[in-house]
C-alpha cells in the first residue's frame, strides 16, 4: 500500500502556525514581486478567487472580507517542509519527498506489523499536526496514482476527515468515476484533450482502455504504465526525493526585478547573483556544467518596447565543464556584455547550466588544454579552485545565504538591492534566522 501525503493550503497553513489570528479569515500568498496568488486558504477559495489571480484584481474583495494577503516567504515554508518529512521519515518505512508540501509514503507492511492501517495513518497526521502545526491529507491505495487519486478525493470531501484508503475495487471504481480525467496524475492539458475527443472523460473510464490504445494515444508505455496504475497494478515504486539533492540535467535560476533596469552594472550584479546561486546547487548535486546560457528580457507588455524582448547567448565552457562561481562569472559577463544594449530597459534575467556531469570523473579530455605542468589558463590551479568552492559553501552554510558572494551582487551599505523582488507583505522568517525568533512574552 501507497501513501500520499499532501500539507492543505501549505503556504497559507504556515503562516497560520506563528499568526493564528489568521485562522477563519481568507488568506492569499502571493508570488514573487507580489503578483499572482499561489496558495489560498480555504475561506478565500469560497470568495472565489482563483489560483494564480493577479494580486490587484482581489486585493478589493480581501479587504472587503478582513482578509490578508502576504508576500512569499520560501525559507519558513522550506524549513517548515523539512520538519513535516521529518515526522514522516520516523514513522514509515520510506518516504519519497515529491515537493514542498507532498510525500510519497510506502506502506508495505505496516498493517501486519502495527495494525490496522486506517488508523496508523490518522494517528500519523495528529502526529504532524501536533509536532509541526502543519494540517495534512492522506490519500491510500495499491499504486502510486490511485494514492494521488485518494488524497485528492480525501481534501475535497470533509466527510472522510482527510483520509481515503482505496483498498477495494469497488472503492476503486467509485473514486475514478468522480474524477475528470484531467485530473489524473500524468494527464497534462494536451493528453485531457485528446483523451475528451474520445469521449473519455472520467479516470474511470480511462483505466478501461486497451493496452494498444494506450500505447498509440498516450505515449507508448508510459501511457500503458499509467493505466494499469489506474487499475490497481504497481508499476513505479518510490523514487528520489524531490528536496533539493535530486539529480537534475540543467539547472536554472531567474528572477523578475522589483523594478525596472537599465545600468549594465545592475543587470549584471543580478545575473552575477543568480550566477552564484546556480552553481551553489551544482556543487550541492556533486556536478559541473559544459553550456552556460544568459539571458536578459525587457517588458513584452510594454506597446513601446520593440521585439524581440527576451535575448540570449550560450557558451560552451572553455577549458571543460566546471562548477567554479568565479570561472563561470568570467564568461557570464562577456555574455551580458555581448547582450546588453544602452537605453533599453529590463525587467528579467536569469541563467542556465547545462551539460552536467559528475565532478571529477568520466570528462572528455580536450585537444587543446594546456599541457602537463604548464601554468593552467585561470588565476588558481583546480584543486585550489574546489579547495576555494567548499570552503565558500561552508561559509554560507553556517553564516546563511549570501554571505560570502561575488563582488558584483553587494551594494552599498543601507541601500537596497536594486533587482530584488518586491515583499511588501513577507512575514518574518521565524524559524531559519536568529534576529527573526518569534518572542512570546
Amino acid at each position: 500500500m501507497f501513501g500520499l501525503v499532501d500539507g492543505n493550503n501549505f503556504y497559507v497553513s504556515c503562516e497560520r502556525v506563528f499568526q493564528p489570528r489568521l485562522e477563519g479569515r481568507p488568506v492569499v500568498v502571493l508570488s514573487n514581486n507580489d503578483g499572482n496568488v499561489v496558495s489560498r486558504s480555504a475561506e478565500a477559495k469560497q470568495l472565489g478567487i482563483a489560483m494564480g489571480a493577479p494580486f490587484f484584481q482581489v486585493r478589493a474583495l480581501l479587504r472587503q472580507h478582513q482578509g490578508q494577503a502576504l508576500s512569499s516567504n520560501y525559507a519558513l515554508y522550506g524549513d517548515m517542509s523539512r520538519r513535516v518529512m521529518a515526522r514522516l521519515s520516523e514513522q514509515v518505512p520510506g518516504v519519497e519527498v515529491y515537493s514542498i508540501d507532498e510525500a510519497f509514503l510506502d506502506l508495505h507492511g505496516m498493517d501486519t506489523w502495527l495494525g490496522p492501517l486506517q488508523a496508523r495513518v490518522r494517528a500519523l497526521r495528529q502526529d504532524v499536526l501536533a509536532c509541526t502545526g502543519i494540517p495534512t491529507c492522506v490519500g491510500l491505495g495499491p499504486t502510486k496514482t490511485l494514492a494521488k487519486v485518494a488524497n485528492r478525493l480525501a481534501k475535497n470531501y470533509p466527510e472522510l476527515q482527510g483520509v481515503l484508503r482505496l483498498d477495494s475495487d469497488s472503492r476503486r471504481e467509485r473514486a475514478l468515476r468522480a474524477l475528470p480525467v484531467g485530473d489524473v496524475w500524468g494527464i497534462g492539458r494536451q493528453y485531457a484533450q485528446v483523451l475528451l475527443s474520445h469521449g473519455i472523460t472520467t479516470a474511470w473510464a480511462l483505466a478501461g482502455v486497451s493496452e494498444a490504445w494506450a500505447r498509440q494515444h498516450l505515449g507508448g508505455v508510459v501511457g500503458w504504465r499509467l493505466v494499469q496504475e489506474l487499475r490497481g497494478q504497481p508499476c513505479q515504486g518510490l523514487q528520489p526525493s524531490e528536496d533539493g539533492t535530486l539529480a537534475r540535467q540543467s539547472i536554472r535560476c531567474s528572477r523578475t526585478f522589483g523594478q525596472r533596469l537599465s545600468h549594465f552594472d545592475e543587470l549584471w550584479g543580478a545575473v552575477s547573483s543568480y550566477l552564484s546561486r546556480a552553481t551553489e546547487k551544482l556543487r550541492a548535486q556533486g556536478k559541473q556544467a559544459h553550456l552556460l546560457t544568459v539571458f536578459i528580457s525587457q517588458d513584452r507588455f510594454d506597446t513601446r518596447v520593440p521585439p524581440p524582448y527576451t535575448r540570449s547567448a550560450t557558451l560552451t565552457v572553455p577549458g571543460g565543464p566546471t562548477s567554479d562561481t568565479l570561472r563561470l562569472l568570467a564568461y557570464a559577463r562577456r555574455l551580458v556584455e555581448r547582450l546588453y544594449e544602452p537605453g533599453r530597459v529590463y525587467v528579467k534575467a536569469g541563467v542556465v547550466l547545462d551539460g552536467l556531469e559528475p565532478a571529477g570523473r568520466g570528462q572528455q579530455l580536450d585537444l587543446f588544454a594546456p599541457a602537463p605542468g604548464a601554468a593552467p589558463p585561470l588565476s588558481c590551479s583546480n584543486n585550489r579552485s574546489q579547495q576555494l568552492m567548499q570552503q565558500v559553501d561552508a561559509l554560507n552554510r553556517r553564516f546563511g545565504r549570501g554571505t560570502v558572494r561575488p563582488a558584483a551582487a553587494v551594494v552599498a551599505a543601507g541601500q537596497p538591492v536594486p533587482w530584488a523582488g518586491k515583499a511588501q507583505h513577507r512575514s518574518p522568517a521565524y524559524t531559519t534566522r536568529l534576529e527573526e525568533l518569534l518572542w512570546v512574552k
